[in-house]
């Protein structure tokens, strides 16, 4: 017998089931893609409007939020930035751009015993202060840091 054959009858079954689910409307892909989107959030053009839209009101500094990014990022397209949370009972972690023409560039729901890390690359048009805030308990925790963004990586 041809294992090709037969691993390609496999796969044209299970797509076929799939496929009638979907028609059935047993699998709705919109809804088990992805969570909806907060447009008012991600729309705004001032970190007070962001956060005001993702419900965040009065956070608190904390050494809890542990964030790593350069210091000084040579190339503003890309740059790294990883946010732990060390708060108890995290639920939700967002990370902020102070300059950038939409601040709320992250925001990421944690379902529970999920572990508090994420790590992206964003965009910054220029030098600001990188902001992560986390959702615990009820409160807010915010941790900041200042990235400079060089032209060419020749100083800013």
């Amino acid at each position: 017998m041809n294992p090709l054959r037969r691993l390609l009858l496999k796969g044209a079954g299970a797509s076929g089931a799939v496929l009638a689910a979907i028609a059935a409307g047993a699998l709705r892909p919109g809804q088990v893609l992805a969570a909806s989107w907060n447009t008012g959030a991600f729309e705004a053009k001032k970190v007070g409007d962001a956060m005001s839209g993702l419900g965040i009101a009065n956070p608190v500094d904390s050494a809890d939020i542990v964030m790593k990014a350069p210091d000084i990022a040579e190339n503003g397209a890309v740059v790294p930035i990883e946010v732990t949370s060390n708060v108890p009972n995290t639920q939700k972690l967002s990370i902020f751009i102070d300059n950038n023409p939409n601040p709320l560039c992250a925001s990421f729901d944690l379902a529970g015993g999920a572990m508090p890390s994420v790590s992206v690359r964003v965009k910054m048009q220029q030098t600001s202060n990188v902001r992560a805030v986390a959702h615990a308990g009820g409160k807010f925790y915010v941790a900041a840091k200042e990235v400079k963004v060089t032209i060419g990586g020749c100083g800013g």
